[in-house]
């Protein structure tokens, strides 16, 4: 995912196949001083779906920890956490990929390629981050702050990756759902064996929706040497969103049952596999817009199954 609801109100059609991918005319430029605007956009800060994406499984995991209600202390550190570390992800991401960004009109207009950041000025804001997220795991549990230390290697790799393999989409997985390993450590300070099944479905929904984000870009792609699945898997893309959709679904199964939550999270897990069917089912994977569209509508998704997951503990 190079960045990344249905929402209550309808999505704009996009700007032509190529067009800059940052949002114009919108909070940031109406509210934000013009010196800030190129380091939030740096972080996406304008963009929250790869956050509630990053959210979703930390809070998954801190709520199938605990024993009751989850605690609104550590929801928020690790909302914090998700801004501030994908706000990092992004910036490091951005200062790998600033080659191939410049060769690609949808990413030459962002913040390093198009000369509103330099490199020197974009690792010193990456640094700042970095900080900004370490305050923040000092707080937690010792076996979160290892587990989140550790968390940095699988960041470094990610960007690297599809320079090497099909598969950057599973490497993106790996970084994204560290958080269901990371949210029963500051809860337990400890790992039950479920929580690793939990991370490996949530690693099978990664592989999902970042493989229909990755349909967005598969042209240019292609032109500059860039591997995704979603050129790997091509036509076969579908039947392959129902395997991976279909794993999660039994992963999250499985991790909900071993956790011993009650019968209202399968019937929610039940409800969120629906609206993934609708994803696998309803892609147009050559209309960028569509592929958007579906790919932002896993935050719908997250939500379902926090719910989920919340009433199979309370009940």
């Amino acid at each position: 995912m190079r960045d990344a609801s249905p929402t209550s109100a309808p999505l704009p059609r996009p700007q032509p196949m190529g067009a800059s991918d940052i949002p114009k005319g919108e909070w940031m430029d109406r509210f934000m001083p013009a010196a800030a605007r190129p380091y939030l956009r740096l972080a996406r800060l304008d963009r929250p779906i790869g956050t509630w994406l990053l959210l979703f499984p930390c809070w998954w995991g801190i709520a199938m920890a605990s024993s009751g209600l989850p605690s609104l202390w550590l929801m928020l550190l690790f909302g914090i956490g998700a801004v501030v570390m994908r706000g990092a992800g992004c910036t490091y991401n951005d200062i790998v990929d600033r080659d191939f960004d410049a060769r690609v009109a949808r990413t030459a207009d962002r913040p390093i390629p198009s000369g509103a950041v330099s490199v020197k000025q974009a690792i010193a804001f990456l640094i700042l981050q970095a900080l900004l997220g370490f305050i923040v795991l000092l707080q937690m549990t010792p076996t979160a702050i290892a587990l989140g230390v550790l968390s940095l290697v699988l960041v470094f790799i990610y960007p690297l990756m599809k320079r090497v393999t099909w598969w950057p989409q599973f490497f993106l997985g790996l970084a994204f759902n560290w958080g269901a390993v990371m949210g029963p450590a500051a809860v337990l300070d400890a790992l039950p064996a479920w929580t690793f099944i939990l991370y490996a479905g949530g690693i099978c929904w990664t592989l999902g929706y970042d493989t229909i984000y990755a349909h967005q870009d598969k042209e240019d792609d292609a032109l500059i040497g860039v591997k995704s699945s979603a050129r790997r898997l091509g036509a076969q893309t579908r039947p392959a969103l129902f395997l991976f959709y279909g794993g999660a679904t039994l992963l999250f199964a499985v991790a909900g049952a071993m956790a011993g939550l009650s019968w209202p999270f399968f019937v929610g897990l039940a409800l969120g596999t629906v609206q993934l069917a609708w994803q696998a089912r309803m892609l147009v994977i050559d209309d960028p817009f569509d592929c958007l569209r579906m790919f932002k509508s896993n935050r719908l998704y997250g939500w379902i199954v926090l719910a989920a997951i919340v009433l199979g503990r309370m009940i």
